[in-house]
């Protein structure tokens, strides 16, 4: 991390770390974050302390050192264990997050499949913030997959009553949280035509998604491709990729990663769940959302 712009071009710097490791800090935000900028007492003003910083996989502080001692970076990079590695040789990381099977029955997964199947699939965009403003974009470097929207409010209920009753509960007793709302109705489709794929990402960056507490990918069709599996690399290179009608269960701030579908075609239906004050946030917040990101009215 730099606060001088010219050290995205500069040789010396280049020789050192590949132009993509190096950040360029304009506001001097991160480093006033990570304590290398703060206010001089003396001087009155503010005054930068550089100095190098090592962290782990889920960005917590593994080695920290002052700036002049170049000698213990090069050392503590040396003795780096392998990033899967960084708890424990012997002990392998288990994401937190809760895998609940029989969310959905067999014949309710063929049905959306089928709802799926009998729409119109759309390319599947993604939520980024753009000149203050949540934007949907699309970009297949970033994601390939085709959604559909459920607007049978037959389906909807089925979906609705089966997360109530077999979802929630256990989403309270390991969280110790009570979802009371769902956001979005959609059967979702990876594909291995175009080896479909979700890149890291959290759920909960912008304005307009700061509501979401817990992602669910419900699978509809586990057995009927290879790939596919949802990866959370903070902690290991671990995959998951629960049964057919199975959930996996995780927090929105969580970074994660549908990996590409290496065979076959991945049905699977995405909720996110949320409660009465996350609801109020949503709406508060529909002041940020951009064109084509439709506005939510809080409905208590």
């Amino acid at each position: 991390m730099t606060l001088n712009k010219q050290d995205l071009e500069s040789p010396l710097a280049l020789s050192a770390f590949p132009k993509q490791r190096i950040f360029y800090d304009e506001d001097g935000s991160i480093a006033r974050e990570y304590g290398a900028l703060g206010y001089d007492t003396e001087s009155q003003q503010e005054s930068f302390y550089p100095y190098w910083l090592i962290l782990d996989p889920t960005l917590r502080v593994y080695a920290k050192g002052s700036i002049d001692q170049p000698a213990a970076f090069i050392k503590a990079m040396q003795t780096l264990p392998n990033p899967e590695h960084h708890v424990s040789q012997n002990i392998e990381l288990w994401a937190p997050v809760l895998l609940v099977p029989r969310v959905l029955e067999t014949g309710l997964c063929e049905t959306l499949m089928h709802y799926y199947q009998e729409g119109q699939p759309e390319p599947s965009g993604f939520m980024r913030t753009v000149d203050g403003k949540t934007l949907e974009l699309r970009d297949n470097s970033v994601k390939r997959r085709t959604d559909v929207n459920i607007d049978d409010e037959t389906l909807q209920t089925a979906l609705r009553q089966r997360i109530k009753s077999r979802l929630v509960p256990e989403i309270a007793r390991a969280f110790q949280f009570q979802a009371t709302r769902i956001e979005r109705y959609i059967v979702a489709c990876y594909d291995e035509n175009d080896a479909g794929f979700f890149k890291e990402h959290r759920d909960n960056t912008t304005k307009g998604t700061a509501h979401r507490r817990f992602a669910i990918s419900i699978n509809l069709n586990s057995d009927d491709y290879d790939g596919g599996e949802l990866w959370f690399p903070e902690y290991g290179n671990r995959k998951y990729k629960p049964p057919t009608g199975g959930a996996i269960v995780f927090s929105c701030s969580l970074m994660h990663a549908a990996t590409p579908v290496t065979r076959g075609t991945r049905y699977v239906t995405l909720p996110f769940l949320y409660d009465d004050a996350a609801a109020k946030v949503r709406e508060a917040n529909n002041r940020f959302l951009g064109d084509g990101v439709e506005p939510y009215q809080c409905d208590d």
